[in-house]
């Protein structure tokens, strides 16, 4: 049996394009090996992942069907496609849809194999509108071989092998299954990136195979959804352990390999991506690629300060779009060194972006008079500093409201935690791609960037970093040193553990003081195990620490 993985960037609920991107790569898996059996395409492939609160509108899936028709009606005589979609519960009890793969031919639906395991943690939140199906029927017979079909969290269900971690569910399905059943195990899967990803999906995968001593056919999603960035990777893993075959990271990619009885699998090894900073600066690039292309825009523009943080920021989208569709904002005001507009002018100049000064001193002073001609006079303190910060943002706006170009966020990791910005000011945009960033992961990134030569001026490398909104200020005169605080973030807000140290009891406080303002802030891209924003939901209203 000759078998293809399809591993295709959709788009959420643009459903002629996925199809037609469906029908483009059985095109090039056939012009290939024409003798193609089967097509295995990612979970929810159709309709992209996950459609969240899409599926409160029944007309949204019956569309995605349409397309299906229009796929089934068009497949080339002689090929079988397994897809991933939603399809309707037509039984008046449970919830609505199931998130399904759906077994293909010429004018035929032959089988649909539903998830039974929905995930409900983290980022995930498929049970608000998805029934469970039953994993112990997703098996199916074709050329002899007993094929289980099983999409993305229904591998998840395992105990570590030390019992030293529950399963949160409360079976794990794949054991209700008899390995003597069972030849080839297929996943259809969107699992979104982290930076320990990777060895989590190698465990999970082990497991499998351990248990069914067969092929693991993995088939993940490629591209981004709002915060959410699939790495693809997919791959096929033996009964030894071994990876037979292994996708591109990042990228739409496509494998074909036979499948026989004797468990003769043909090696087609991609090279496997390396350290977490160059995997975490490709899953950035991809996921501004895809938001600002399943957006709608085709410019962006950045508050350019000749800070490390925006520089690197429009280093990573000029590398992600293109540096003639990147526009660079500089916003001097009355405390910024000068230094600081020719270093994001040199900057501009090495990648090759516009460059555009919108000077605040007069703007600034202008607000300041009307304020103390109603509200008296007043000392310089945190009013002068915040005005500085959202005169910038109101200018970075008005920028898009002219241009339709979409402003992207500078903000980091550590700063976020510690609610070190200023709402409707250096908060504002419409995409966070460093959120997700420790401030020295911010430095070893421009580092990255720099390797091959130098965009990011090394003056802005070598600067102690300030917002610059009041004489001779320092980040770290509000803040912990920067090794210090990265690392007491690291514990409490990826590992949720419990303060020890007084740094620890510092950033805690302050991060249960101002959730307020990341409820409000941009969309943060996901490139660790637990980030601000979708997956992290803190109240804002309580008294813990308080």
């Amino acid at each position: 049996m000759k078998i293809a993985q399809a591993q295709i960037n959709p788009i959420l609920g643009n459903f002629k394009y996925n199809c037609d991107l469906h029908l483009e790569a059985i095109e090039k898996i056939l012009s290939k090996d024409s003798d193609t059996d089967l097509i295995i395409f990612p979970e929810c492939s159709l309709f992209g992942y996950h459609p969240v609160d899409l599926l409160e509108r029944s007309e949204i899936v019956d569309l995605q069907l349409m397309e299906m028709a229009r796929l089934t009606s068009l497949i080339p005589n002689g090929v079988r496609l397994l897809v991933g979609g939603i399809t309707k519960n037509n039984v008046n009890v449970g919830k609505p849809y199931y998130n399904s793969a759906i077994l293909l031919e010429r004018n035929s639906v032959i089988k649909t194999f539903n998830k039974e395991l929905l995930p409900t943690y983290d980022v995930f939140d498929e049970a608000r509108h998805i029934e469970a199906g039953d994993l112990s029927k997703n098996i199916f017979k074709w050329k002899g071989y007993n094929i289980l079909v099983t999409i993305c969290e229904d591998i998840w269900g395992w105990k570590n092998s030390n019992g030293s971690q529950r399963s949160i569910y409360g079976a794990n399905p794949l054991l209700k299954i008899s390995p003597e059943n069972v030849d080839l195990v297929l996943n259809l899967s969107a699992s979104p990136f982290s930076d320990i990803k990777w060895g989590q999906r190698m465990a999970v995968a082990n497991n499998v195979v351990n248990r069914f001593e067969c092929p693991l056919v993995y088939t993940n999603m490629v591209g981004a959804q709002d915060e959410l960035i699939y790495d693809g990777q997919s791959f096929v893993m033996l009964p030894d352990q071994s990876l037979a075959v292994r996708a591109l990271g990042f990228e739409s990619d496509i494998n074909t390999f036979e499948f026989d009885s004797n468990i003769n699998v043909e090696r087609v090894n991609r090279e496997p991506l390396a350290d977490k900073i160059p995997l975490k600066m490709k899953a950035i690039c991809l996921g501004i690629k895809d938001f600002v292309r399943k957006s709608g825009f085709q410019k962006v523009h950045v508050g350019l300060s000749g800070g490390v943080d925006s520089a690197l920021v429009s280093a990573l989208v000029s590398k992600a779009i293109g540096a003639e569709n990147v526009v660079n904002i500089s916003l001097p005001g009355p405390f910024n060194a000068e230094d600081s507009l020719s270093w994001a002018k040199k900057q501009s100049e090495n990648i090759g972006n516009e460059f555009v000064v919108l000077p605040i001193e007069g703007i600034y002073e202008k607000i300041l008079e009307t304020l103390k001609s109603s509200l008296g006079d007043f000392g310089f303190g945190l009013v002068n500093e915040n005005l500085q910060a959202r005169i910038r943002g109101m200018l970075l706006m008005a920028y898009s409201n002219l241009n339709h170009s979409l402003l992207i966020n500078t903000s980091n990791k550590s700063e976020l935690a510690m609610g070190y910005s200023t709402l409707y000011g250096d908060l504002v945009g419409g995409l966070s791609p460093i959120g997700d960033l420790l401030k020295h992961e911010v430095y070893d990134m421009v580092l990255e960037v720099n390797s091959e030569r130098e965009l990011i001026p090394l003056d802005v490398i070598k600067r102690a970093p300030s917002a610059e909104l009041r004489p001779n200020q320092k980040d770290q005169d509000t803040l912990p040193e920067y090794n210090l605080l990265d690392n007491s973030v690291k514990r409490l807000v990826e590992e949720i553990q419990i303060p020890s140290s007084e740094i620890d009891h510092v950033v805690i406080r302050s991060l249960m003081r101002t959730e307020f303002k990341r409820w409000q802030a941009p969309p943060v891209l996901r490139v660790s195990d637990h980030a601000f924003g979708r997956g992290r939901r803190l109240p804002i209203a309580h008294q813990y620490l308080q």
